[in-house]
């Protein structure tokens, strides 16, 4: 280096006034906290910029700002600010939160259709994105566009930062949807695997028409999902009449808990009447008025004139059960029976008789745990040793085979969690599509930022005591 540009850059040091320093050591102290916290050495190289950006200014950085054509000054300034804006909203919806919308009612009466959630990446780490290349805020799909908002490679392996926590018991959990790999265009409920068990492989590929094209979505492209974890890694579960055992213990039953039940009316229930059981309009179904369902009728005596009283399916809390048995056209109310409504439960290869109140027992893979594999157990757990943990999985008569290698036993390289609704006849959860791995974890729910009811019109839609209600 030339005697002049060593005193150049001496001058430069000199001259700095003391708002740079603190800026670039606040930056600096940025970059140091960043490396420790993610391991990524990398970041270390941005000092040397940081110290030409906030001290020496070698490279005119803010030339633009200089330049004598308004127009050039007014189209930097706006690239300048969205280029800004769309790096901060990218690295904060990836490290530390994003919004959610309640798109079903699978959580009520604890969170409710229209509810927004602040959802905290922090709770439990936040993930290393699987596909850096993505346009923020948008899932897998750009609206309008109609087009996938993520570039497929660069792929990263799985690694999430150290967070506050991980996942409790009854903790209310976002997360990508597990069976959302393989996702028809056209259909999302039942899942793929779902329409493949029920109509075959070929049938599902080869009708665009009704199913649509066969996307593939990496893991951190799959759908948000949101349920509460009732089974950790490790435990042993069961349900038996709608009650969640863990480890041969029955676990308290969650405050706001609901199920279906069909009531048997002399008269229709009034709009007012299901408001006061808080009930939504779309969870109201008369009978009576789906021929597809006439066959649940019969359950039932005639009236004299050879007609049926009226009969309803809606969720119920204990509390809004209890408010129903006091109507006087109520003339009797019954939980609504498995053999109804509820489809094959996970895994769709056994036939075990389990249904969604009578389930398991079933034990919940944890990582570094060895387990015994054979033919007779693998439904449980195939699709984790190969989608979620990517191994090569055969059968060839009663032998199991994994990575080409002749398998008595497995150990798992992730934790798996247990998720379900505590809306539970109205939920599609682990019952009916298995495990959630801990790669598929997003974050923790904390608190209600915003609340609309769809029922209401539009100034009084806003449930205002709702908002900042905790997720909890």
């Amino acid at each position: 280096m030339k005697n002049s540009e060593k005193k150049g850059f001496a001058q430069r040091i000199c001259e700095a006034k003391r708002k740079q320093w603190v800026k670039f050591s606040m930056a600096v102290l940025l970059c140091i906290a960043s490396t420790i916290w993610s391991g990524a050495l990398w970041i270390l190289l941005l000092i040397p910029f940081l110290g030409d950006l906030y001290v020496t200014k070698y490279i005119p950085w803010g030339a633009w700002k200089q330049s004598n054509n308004k127009t050039v000054r007014t189209v930097a300034e706006w690239v300048d600010a969205i280029l800004f804006a769309l790096v901060a909203v990218y690295l904060i919806n990836i490290f530390f939160f994003q919004n959610y919308k309640i798109p079903s009612s699978s959580l009520e009466k604890s969170l409710l259709v229209g509810d927004f959630l602040f959802v905290s990446k922090m709770s439990y780490g936040p993930r290393i994105p699987m596909t850096p290349l993505s346009f923020p805020l948008a899932q897998h799909t750009l609206p309008v566009l109609n087009t996938k908002s993520y570039i497929e490679h660069p792929q990263w392996e799985y690694r999430r930062l150290k967070g506050f926590g991980d996942v409790e018991l009854h903790d209310i959990v976002v997360f990508n949807f597990p069976v959302g790999d393989t996702v028809p265009e056209k259909i999302s409920n039942p899942d793929y695997y779902t329409l493949v068990h029920q109509y075959g492989r070929d049938f599902v590929w080869n009708h665009p028409n009704e199913f649509g094209r066969i996307l593939y979505r990496p893991v951190d492209r799959r759908e948000n999902y949101v349920k509460r974890a009732v089974g950790l890694p490790g435990d042993s579960l069961q349900i038996m009449n709608g009650d969640v055992f863990l480890n041969g213990k029955k676990e308290a039953e969650i405050p706001g808990l609901q199920y279906n039940y069909l009531v048997e009316t002399s008269s229709f229930i009034s709009d007012k009447a299901f408001e006061s059981l808080q009930v939504s309009k779309d969870d109201r179904m008369m009978i009576n008025t789906h021929p597809q369902l006439q066959g649940i009728l019969n359950r039932y005596a005639p009236t004299p004139s050879g007609r049926y009283n009226y009969v309803y399916r809606i969720p119920l809390t204990a509390e809004a059960l209890a408010k129903l048995k006091n109507f006087k056209s109520v003339i009797s109310v019954k939980r609504e029976p498995a053999d109804i409504f509820s489809g094959k439960t996970f895994p769709l290869k056994m036939d075990n008789g389990w249904t969604r109140d009578d389930f398991g027992p079933i034990w919940i893979p944890k990582k570094g745990v060895t387990i015994a594999i054979n033919t007779a157990n693998l439904p449980l757990y195939e699709h984790a040793i190969r989608n979620y943990e990517r191994n090569k999985l055969e059968v060839k008569g009663d032998q199991v085979y994994i990575n080409d290698l002749p398998a008595t036993d497995y150990t798992f390289k992730m934790d798996y969690y247990w998720m379900m609704g505590d809306n539970r006849h109205n939920s599609a959860d682990s019952r009916f599509w298995g495990f959630v791995p801990e790669d598929h974890v997003v974050g923790k729910p904390i608190f209600v930022w915003l609340s609309l009811d769809k029922d209401k019109g539009f100034l009084s839609s806003v449930r205002w005591n709702r908002i900042f209600k905790s997720a909890h």
